[in-house]
């Protein structure tokens, strides 16, 4: 994975999430979890690296943005 630079956390509130999980659609699963309730940048696929288990995934969060819970309510 490519390092974190300083934009990626320049403020607080900005987060850089590394998944590690033992399949894609768990790693995936989380992804989607995590995007359903803050601003996340999309994620099309996992890496896997040589020799290891599982696969990873990088994503970046902005916890400043909540989304709309299902009833309409703000973030946490």
């Amino acid at each position: 994975m490519e390092a974190i630079t300083d934009v990626h956390v320049s403020e607080p509130g900005l987060v850089v999430v590394d998944v590690a999980a033992a399949d894609d659609e768990t790693a995936l699963a989380f992804h989607t979890a995590l995007a359903a309730r803050w601003a996340t940048t999309g994620v099309e696929r996992t890496t896997r690296d040589a020799g290891q288990a599982g696969v990873r995934l990088r994503c970046y969060l902005d916890l400043r943005q909540p989304l709309a819970g299902p009833a309409g309510a703000g973030g946490p």
